[in-house]
């Protein structure tokens, strides 16, 4: 089985001559879509809610990059003794860690901050080099069938994991996956190279949720406003939700700082202090819609954007 690895591999690279392998490749990065691509010629993968990160196996050896080059081996230590391979290879993937039945990027972040890795799972989906020979010009279909043949080679077990991929209408795909609450899909191009940076070899669509939350402060701006404080009643209490700054033009911004201005408060109208030297707070009167991925373990909006202010009507 080794030898037919390496064969193909082989086949499929023209049987190039082996060269030395590598340092960190620059990650190829999906561009985002409303809609995904309905036809044929696309390999559809879950988009993941983690840090990219490429793998470098070398003889034994490996190392972890982040997706802007830095080394993380130490942090990803577990996984990288995971591919445990004789030989050499490339391989792109995610680290998440899957929490309520999907892959959460707050509790990875703070399993990391403690230094636990013990949740620690890596979605390997993309191979670029392997055993000498440079992959990255061979079709993507064919990188993803010499990956999965990798993992069924040497019997990779978790927390190396191979992510599967359908095939068909992606728009149908995703709708599934926003009802399960995925971060979304990503398409990619069957035929197409490994080319490091942005292009539309790999679409990206991603779910959104909404929501409407009473704006309790705003950082000001010359212009308007640089961002909204949001909050959240629970019962009596006005809990703080984190802050939205992107989703407005300069004469949105404007008017939403005039709205604003007539309902300044000398405090926070929060039910606990919160300390934040440059805002100005207002008494919650009006509510900002937001659209935004995620709320954080820490209760926080994530990845937020401002769609609409309207002011609440009196009771």
């Amino acid at each position: 089985m080794v030898e037919r690895t390496k064969s193909r591999a082989k086949q499929r690279t023209g049987g190039t001559r082996p060269t030395a392998m590598p340092g960190f490749i620059k990650p190829q990065l999906a561009t985002l879509r409303t809609n995904a691509p309905r036809q044929s010629g696309y390999l559809h993968e879950i988009k993941y809610d983690g840090y990219r990160v490429q793998l470098h196996l070398d003889q034994g050896r490996g190392k972890a990059y982040t997706r802007n080059g830095l080394d993380w081996t130490k942090r990803f230590s577990e996984i990288v003794a995971a591919f445990d391979i004789p030989g050499q290879a490339i391989v792109d993937g995610e680290v998440v860690v899957v929490h309520e039945g999907r892959t959460n990027f707050s509790e990875l972040q703070a399993d990391l901050a403690r230094g636990d890795q013990s949740r620690l799972l890596y979605y390997a989906f993309d191979l670029l080099w392997l055993d000498g020979r440079d992959l990255r010009n061979t079709p993507q279909v064919e990188r993803k069938a010499l990956l999965k043949e990798l993992f069924d080679t040497y019997a990779l077990k978790a927390p190396a994991l191979y992510s599967e991929h359908l095939e068909g209408d992606g728009q149908a795909l995703f709708e599934h996956a926003a009802k399960l609450n995925y971060e979304g899909i990503v398409s990619k191009k069957a035929a197409a190279p490994y080319r490091s940076g942005r292009n539309d070899n790999w679409l990206k669509v991603k779910t959104v949720q909404r929501g409407k939350f009473p704006v309790v402060g705003f950082i000001k701006d010359p212009s308007g406003i640089a961002a909204l404080y949001l909050g959240r009643r629970e019962g009596k209490q006005l809990v703080y939700m984190g802050k939205v700054g992107t989703g407005w033009s300069r004469t949105t911004s404007s008017s939403i700082r005039k709205a604003l201005d007539q309902v300044v408060s000398p405090k926070s109208k929060l039910s606990k202090p919160l300390r934040k030297p440059k805002a100005t707070w207002v008494e919650p009167v009006f509510t900002a819609e937001v659209e935004y991925r995620d709320i954080t373990s820490e209760g926080l909006l994530r990845a937020s954007s401002f769609k609409g202010l309207t002011r609440q009507s009196k009771s």
